[in-house]
């Protein structure tokens, strides 16, 4: 019997390797040069997987189609427009605090080189080092921070837009899927598991952030670091970027620790943000994350280090929701692809799309 010819007939598997990496090479290229488009699209899409259960539950107590849709834009475009004024008024309030401690600042420099002069550090180096070494410079260092985080959020026309457009389309849409199971089944139950990993992964985080924001703030407040409840919400937002999004939430109360403070006070606030949230960030929340969308530890931090390669910052914050993806459609979509979700979920037992 005659087999059909398929794409890999008579080609070395070595060969279909190169192929493939070389496939996936241009599609990296690809994202990597539309980043500004493809980033803001994809929140806009994340928020409105989030949000859409909230428009069916308004729907089934008796609202209007129309209201429902008008509800969900209105709680969305709030907390777009939440977020990206708490990190507009976390870093300008970190660059204002600054310079009102330019002489404490001056002082802690000229004890660290009289210490290196101690330690055999020559006067020349000392100069050099002196003269690099500005309080202006660190706001602006951290300006620059948390202005690439304020990137994420500072093309709201275009995600407001997008939004409206997605949560318009987003009435009709289940109908369509519906339909579209009877001839794919396997790639339609495949997005549904990625709306349901995403709806999953942003509840998790958003309650490990508000337990992280609610004992950061009163850390800080007993250590009478300034401004405590402003740190505590930028490490709220910070959670959102899995692993790693607590250290940058850390340099804007370390560093007034020390101006405040002295070493030994930045010593206690990095302690205490270590102990609070690499226990919960990096320790509970990954691994119940991990659980709950079929992700490992490790796939988890790779997936933050890859797309935020590509994306830059919108990538670190969406980078669960992006893995997610693609494994619906690079794996959940192909039966013969099985095999691999017991490895990239680190061995537990995940659900398998059923076949069509």
């Amino acid at each position: 019997m005659n087999q059909p010819a398929g794409l890999d007939a008579g080609l070395p598997r070595g060969l279909l390797i190169l192929l493939g990496l070389a496939a996936a090479t241009v599609a990296v290229t690809g994202l990597r040069l539309s980043a500004g488009l493809v980033g803001p699209a994809f929140l806009a899409l994340v928020l409105t997987i989030a949000v859409h259960p909230v428009r069916g539950w308004l729907r089934e107590r008796g609202v209007p189609g129309w209201v429902a849709t008008l509800a969900v834009l209105v709680g969305v475009y709030a907390v777009i427009v939440g977020l990206a004024l708490s990190l507009l008024v976390a870093g300008a309030r970190f660059a204002a605090l600054l310079p009102s401690y330019q002489q404490e600042f001056l002082a802690l420099f000229q004890d660290a080189m009289a210490a290196l002069e101690r330690f055999g550090v020559g006067e020349e180096q000392i100069q050099t080092m002196s003269s690099a070494f500005d309080l202006g410079r660190l706001a602006g260092l951290m300006a620059d921070v948390l202005g690439s985080l304020f990137s994420v959020l500072s093309n709201l026309v275009f995600i407001i837009t997008l939004l409206l457009f997605m949560s318009l389309d987003a009435a009709w849409f289940p109908a369509r899927l519906a339909e579209a199971r009877l001839v794919r089944g396997q790639v339609v139950e495949a997005l549904e598991s990625f709306a349901r990993g995403t709806r999953t992964y942003l509840v998790v985080s958003t309650a490990f952030g508000l337990i992280v924001a609610v004992i950061d703030t009163g850390v800080l407040w007993a250590l009478g670091i300034p401004v405590p409840l402003l740190w505590g919400l930028l490490a709220f937002i910070t959670n959102y970027i899995p692993n790693v999004g607590f250290v940058i939430g850390l340099i804007p109360p370390a560093a007034l620790g020390l101006l405040e403070g002295g070493p030994g006070l930045m010593l206690a606030v990095i302690v205490a943000y270590s102990v609070i949230n690499v226990v919960i960030q990096s320790v509970i929340q990954p691994k119940i994350v991990g659980d709950a969308v079929g992700l490992s530890t490790t796939v988890t931090f790779l997936s933050l280090v890859f797309w935020a390669w590509i994306l830059g910052a919108l990538g670190a914050l969406l980078a669960i929701p992006l893995s997610l993806l693609a494994k619906a459609l690079l794996v959940d979509v192909d039966p013969s692809a099985g095999w691999m979700r017991p490895l990239i979920s680190g061995g537990r037992t995940v659900p398998t799309p059923p076949r069509t």
